[in-house]
């Protein structure tokens, strides 16, 4: 059985940052410092001869599901091992081996695979929505793992965890995202999620790459020009092109590099300490140099570590209050039945109560 579940976190589903509380989400990042020392495996010492066995995990005897109707390295192993080290058994479904193929809906898609006993429901999809029209179809936990543009809500969380264990905060920082914003659903998700939490993001591209931001609910700051941007940052984000999603938006590679590339002569112009973070899969030679992504600045393989963490808080603090969910909703054993003269069954007294009676009536 999942643990109880801390005051502060009330929701068994996690569909992005949008419509979160600057509170729920420090909630999270304080659950995810202290998932942080299992995220590279660590795990408490066996149980020796004589010593009492070690607890198993919050998740143990769960099921839970990685639906990716999308390509993923990062955020697939990355939910799979936080399940595993929370002590859950995880289901991997591939679109392109499953009946997806052959016409079935996501939804008769999620709901089978529910019936068959399932707890969360980690989904990644190509269209906006996609989560959280699962959310409303099943009963289990849903996390969303990135729909189209729209939201990735734990790779921002994990990009918030890797800020925090840099400067100690998230108030007061100014952190550039550069590149693809157009097509990016980590800089949606870190803009609401950063400006709730007291941080200044700016947007930086060339004006293609600036489009379609409109239907933001969150203040948005942008700028064509990354260097004049550079000296106000303590953390520079680099994305890249997702030339999958370029339909008919035609622009020049090398205007592109000289205009946006991080390269560490363009790094410097930054604050001092200032950190290089990316989501990854990173293109070398196109948004960033090896230089850079491989320099001391560079927090890029940290924010994986952290990924896990997070993703062991979210799995946790979502299972909890389905947990309390299932059980506020889960009636009586012997509640709705009858006996056999159509009286209804009513749930028996305990021993305690049937021996108070019985002292009472000998009275």
């Amino acid at each position: 059985m999942a643990k109880k579940t801390p005051a502060g976190w009330t929701h068994k589903h996690l569909l992005g940052l949008e419509d979160l509380e600057a509170g729920e989400i420090r909630h999270l990042l304080d659950a995810a410092e202290k998932f942080f020392p299992h995220a590279k495996g660590a795990r408490p010492a066996r149980a020796l001869a004589g010593k009492p066995p070690v607890p198993p995990g919050p998740l143990a005897n769960r099921t839970v599901l990685n639906l990716f109707c999308e390509d993923s390295t990062r955020t697939r192993t990355s939910f799979t091992l936080a399940a595993e080290r929370l002590g859950a058994r995880v289901v991997q479904f591939h679109a392109a081996t499953s009946s997806l193929k052959k016409n079935e809906t996501l939804l008769d898609t999620a709901r089978n695979i529910e019936a068959m006993g399932l707890d969360a429901i980690v989904i990644r999809h190509p269209e906006r929505g996609a989560p959280e029209a699962v959310a409303k179809a099943v009963e289990c936990s849903v996390l969303n793992a990135g729909d189209d543009a729209h939201e990735h809500p734990t790779q921002a969380l994990l990009d918030f965890l890797a800020l925090r264990h840099k400067f100690g905060r998230l108030d007061g920082l100014t952190v550039a995202i550069v590149g693809d914003i157009r097509h990016s659903r980590v800089a949606r998700s870190n803009l609401y999620g950063l400006t709730k939490l007291g941080s200044r993001v700016i947007f930086v591209g060339p004006p293609p790459f600036l489009k379609g931001l409109d239907g933001i609910a969150a203040p948005v700051e942008t700028s064509t020009d990354f260097d004049a941007v550079l000296p106000k940052c303590d953390a520079v984000m680099m994305l890249r092109v997702q030339f999958e999603r370029h339909e008919g938006v035609a622009f020049d590679l090398e205007d592109y590099k000289r205009g946006y590339q991080l390269t560490a002569k363009r790094l410097a112009r930054a604050k001092p300490g200032a950190i290089v973070l990316h989501p990854g899969p990173i293109n070398r030679g196109l948004e960033i140099t090896d230089e850079v992504a491989d320099g001391p600045q560079s927090a890029i393989l940290h924010q994986v570590t952290c990924g896990v963490a997070v993703r062991m808080a979210a799995l946790s603090l979502c299972v909890g209050a389905l947990d309390r969910e299932r059980k506020i909703a889960r009636p009586h054993p012997a509640q709705g039945l009858i006996q056999s003269d159509g009286a209804p069954l009513t749930p028996p007294l305990s021993r305690r109560g049937r021996g108070r009676g019985k002292r009472g009536r000998k009275r």
